[in-house]
């Protein structure tokens, strides 16, 4: 039974839903310039991690054909045979409801909604249909991560506004940097695996190259809302660091396409998006 608490857990993708969840908190602090209560904190931080484990034991569900082709992922619990499909299906099913039901209960519509497409984007829109035919597949899956932006910033204010729709564009572009970065260090393992991932159709060097221009994307829609006046000096802080920080990573694997340094990089875009995280909540204070 210990085994099979754990496996669940580890198809619910922790770790990941964990930086969903403090991407969501940190956008419902920018738009509260200040502190939540403790009350919307929790059923925020609630339904966000309902909402996306939900998402990665969907996700985990219709991958598991592909994981027993891939030495990273043949280890894991559905194509090990540890767990039965359908109750991963099943699981995935009641965690998405009560997501969805905390949503509705506790804050509105619309935080719901953006739960649910953000869910909708990685567990069929990305996972069923982009992953396994096309190389823009993680490009487009990104939205999914910009959704909980948006879900968060709802909870304080159901409308959209500029702030929430230029930080949802930073996660997006963060994506593809994080990912490809992966792909790049587990190159092998895609091409077993028959996934059109950019390093498999294009090679490490021209990869390495598409991460470098995403990330200077990145880097400058970061820095967009402090242009526009919406977050301050300490964001602008944090993000300048962070940029930095993550473009040197990002140089280095131009010069050196290794699976080594593409592992690193892959390592500094969850380091950019804490600091960024971090930077935006602490702004959230200065006045």
């Amino acid at each position: 039974m210990m085994i099979r608490y754990k496996d669940y857990l580890s198809l619910m993708k922790l770790r990941i839903d964990v930086f969903i969840t403090l991407s969501g908190l940190a956008a419902a602090l920018a738009m509260a310039r200040g502190p939540l209560s403790v009350s919307h904190t929790a059923w925020l931080a609630t339904a966000l991690m309902l909402a996306s484990a939900s998402a990665a034991l969907f996700n985990q569900y219709a991958d598991r054909d592909l994981d027993g082709l891939m030495e990273r992922t043949r280890h894991r619990a559905l194509p090990a045979g540890r767990v039965r499909p359908r109750e991963v299906f099943v699981l995935g099913a009641i965690l998405g409801v009560a997501g969805l039901g905390v949503a509705l209960w506790a804050f509105n519509a619309m935080v719901a909604v953006h739960l649910f497409l953000g869910a909708l984007v990685y567990a069929v829109v990305y996972t069923v249909w982009l992953k396994r035919r096309s190389r823009l597949n993680i490009v487009i899956g990104g939205l999914a991560g910009s959704f909980a932006i948006l879900a968060g910033a709802a909870s304080v204010r159901p409308e959209l506004c500029a702030l929430p729709l230029l930080l949802a564009l930073v996660m997006f572009f963060w994506t593809p940097s994080h990912f490809w970065s992966l792909a790049l260090a587990r190159t092998a393992d895609y091409a077993k695996a028959g996934i059109p991932m950019l390093p498999v159709l294009v090679g490490p060097a021209r990869t390495a190259r598409a991460i470098l221009v995403n990330t200077a994307l990145l880097v400058v829609s970061s820095l967009v809302p402090v242009a526009m006046g919406y977050l301050g000096g300490i964001y602008l802080i944090g993000a300048s660091l962070a940029g930095v920080y993550f473009l040197v990573f990002n140089v280095r694997l131009v010069r050196r396409p290794s699976p080594g340094l593409a592992w690193a990089n892959f390592k500094a875009s969850m380091v950019y998006l804490t600091i960024l995280l971090a930077a935006l909540m602490a702004d959230a204070f200065r006045s």
